[in-house]
């Protein structure tokens, strides 16, 4: 029986955290193919099918739903062993944080925050969906991460740190898009396109949740996620709809093609730091202290 490869591991995580070949691809900074030929080469030598592919989704099988924690296993004892050997005293000074999409320019905040209050420390930055976020933080992979929400996890304490605005966006032409403000009423004729809930369930229960409190119940348009130029792309184009973005992303988009709008009564979405629950306090609070930096920049 052939050897399982460590590159298939992580090859195999990375597709069951983003459920997409090409944007784990783009996460691991390899082409597509090779993605796919390694987890086939695993599910070989395992005799069984870990992913359920069809042409417009990737779900994991029963089977690759046990394999994926021992996958994750693997590979942090990997990663510990490795920094056993290879971290010197010095490199108390590594921080590893997760992150999110939306953090804009509270993100460049956070970093001079940081480098202010620990000079010298390097910061790598990690960018995976929510759930395995929390997992690698409660692992020991991440010193810290951003997360939406206030979620609840095991091995994780987490900690408010803002609370980010969201804002309709339209297509610039619609007239909604002339308004200073809008309600979800308004809002209500419109088709809504947000992301499937499981690639962002906080978001998706958020926008949801407070529609159906308004007694509005938009009709859905799929996205599967991927670039926010794409999205923007298709609110703009042919038959009108509305999405959200938080609104400090907002301001770094320049399109003549789309209006962003303020929504009344306010959408908003907490934005957390995630701890593991060992972390001390001295671990933990330069890193609250930058972030509440970061939302007074914000």
């Amino acid at each position: 029986m052939a050897s399982l490869e460590l590159r298939q591991l992580q090859y195999f995580v990375a597709v069951a955290e983003h459920l997409h070949f090409g944007r784990a691809a783009e996460a691991l900074s390899i082409g597509q193919p090779a993605v796919s030929q390694q987890i086939a080469r695993l599910e070989r030598i395992l005799g069984t099918e870990l992913l359920d592919r069809t042409p417009r989704t990737v779900r994991l099988t029963e089977q690759g739903s046990r394999f994926l924690p021992e996958a994750r296993k693997v590979l942090v004892a990997v990663d510990r062993a490795r920094a056993s050997v290879t971290r010197s005293e010095n490199d108390a000074g590594v921080l590893r944080i997760g992150t999110c999409s939306g953090l804009a320019g509270r993100l460049d905040a956070f970093l001079a925050a940081v480098d202010e209050r620990r000079p010298g420390t390097a910061v790598e930055l990690t960018s995976v969906p929510q759930r395995p976020r929390l997992e690698r933080v409660a692992a020991g992979q991440l010193d810290a991460a951003f997360v939406r929400g206030v979620p609840a996890a095991a091995g994780i304490d987490v900690v408010e740190v803002w609370r980010d605005r969201l804002v309709a966006a339209l297509p610039a032409g619609h007239d909604l898009a002339r308004r200073d403000s809008v309600s979800l009423t308004d809002l209500g004729d419109l088709p809504l396109r947000l992301v499937n809930r499981r690639i962002n369930p906080v978001l998706v229960d958020l926008v949801l949740g407070r529609c159906a409190e308004a007694g509005v119940h938009p009709h859905r348009l799929a996205f599967d996620g991927g670039p926010v130029d794409n999205l923007l792309a298709a609110v703009s184009t042919g038959v009108p709809s509305w999405t959200v973005l938080y609104e400090a992303h907002s301001r770094m988009i320049q399109s003549p093609r789309v209006a962003f709008v303020r929504v009344d009564p306010e959408l908003s979405m907490p934005t957390c730091l995630a701890f593991s629950a060992s972390a001390t306090s001295q671990d933990a609070a330069p890193l609250l202290d930058a972030a509440r930096v970061a939302a007074e920049a914000g």
